[in-house]
């Protein structure tokens, strides 16, 4: 692979990962807006076409009267009604198809013109294989809502939104070590423990990402509306009520609330840490802003969080709030790219 080639490849692959970003939010909206579960079959080909004309409309709407969501939810809902939430998971849907093709149309490109490396080429076949498993873990998680219970199971809907994430990581990773190879840096080599706490901070902060996945599964953002207590206590009472006490960490309302409040605050706190730590050691003007960047998201993201909370859960806010999840997430991979490639090993 020629240098041109690896900076082809490479925003190939973030243009990849804006199309992810932006998924991840419109899969947000289209849960806020209580549209995920108004396409009620699964065709991965034959529907790409939305309803053309008034009879398949009603040909469609008549199918989604048939499942829990209508019968139980929305059993006053009219045609145009059912339009309006439609259309946010058709959008949700086409654009999942639109990536693969973003994906594997460059990618066979790239590996018929020979621009592909030997090491690189598994990976690129990993990542088309992980956009593949993403699209059935989509759909897993509708048929949850579409059984008895109108609402999909907190944990495909959190096993969902993790693949996203781990999807868009390892794009964004390998376009990273394309873009920004050892030889271009500036950046000397970094302490073992500063390499270690970097990846510490992207996995907590990917942890708390996923507690909000529970959150939003359980609908639990519209219960204790205040901060910093909850229901007037610091640990509302009701917080291990249920047996046995692990499902209260996945099915306990109070206690999946309590716990992201609990995540989120100790990243705010453990981002200024690592930021004072790393600046310290560090000469690159890239990773310097890199680590000012997360300095300034987390603050963003906290404000975005408790206003979401505070006022029961707007959709432009709790949109904005789960973009900041991503934003930061990003930011802090970035940052751990960077101190990846010139750490010395842990001792």
């Amino acid at each position: 692979m020629t240098p041109r080639d690896e900076r082809s490849i490479a925003i190939w692959l973030l243009i990849c990962c804006a199309t992810i970003f932006g998924m991840v939010v419109l899969g947000g909206v289209t849960r806020l807006t209580g549209s995920g579960l108004s396409m009620v079959q699964w065709a991965p080909i034959m529907g790409v076409l939305p309803p053309m004309g008034e009879a398949e409309w009603q040909e469609t709407f008549a199918l989604y009267k048939q499942f829990p969501e209508y019968q139980k939810k929305n059993m006053h809902m009219d045609l145009d009604g059912f339009k309006s939430i439609f259309w946010f998971e058709y959008a949700h849907r086409i654009l999942g198809r639109l990536i693969g093709l973003m994906f594997f149309i460059p990618m066979v490109y790239f590996i018929v013109t020979k621009k592909v490396s030997k090491s690189l080429l598994p990976k690129l076949i990993a990542m088309f294989l992980l956009g593949g498993l993403q699209g059935l873990m989509g759909w897993y998680m509708v048929k949850s809502g579409l059984v008895n219970d109108p609402h999909v199971s907190q944990y495909r809907l959190t096993a969902h939104l993790g693949l996203a994430f781990v999807v868009y990581a390892y794009l964004f990773w390998v376009a990273m070590d394309l873009l920004f190879t050892k030889s271009d840096s500036d950046t000397p080599t970094l302490p073992g423990k500063i390499h270690l706490y970097s990846w510490l901070l992207l996995l907590f902060i990917f942890i708390t990402a996923m507690s909000g996945g529970f959150v939003a599964g359980l609908k639990a953002g519209f219960a204790y509306n205040t901060f910093p207590l909850m229901a007037g206590q610091w640990i509302p009472e009701n917080i291990g009520i249920l047996e046995p006490a692990w499902k209260n960490i996945f099915e306990n309302v109070a206690t999946v609330q309590f716990q992201h409040r609990v995540l989120a605050i100790s990243v705010f706190f453990l981002v200024p840490i690592y930021w004072y730590l790393t600046t310290r050691v560090v000469t690159s003007n890239r990773l310097k802003t890199g680590l000012h960047l997360l300095l300034i998201m987390v603050v963003i993201q906290v404000a975005l969080g408790i206003s979401t909370l505070l006022l029961v859960v707007p959709i432009s806010l709790a949109a904005a709030h789960q973009a900041g999840a991503l934003l930061l997430f990003t930011i802090v991979l970035f940052t751990t790219q960077q101190v990846n490639s010139h750490s010395k090993a842990i001792t």
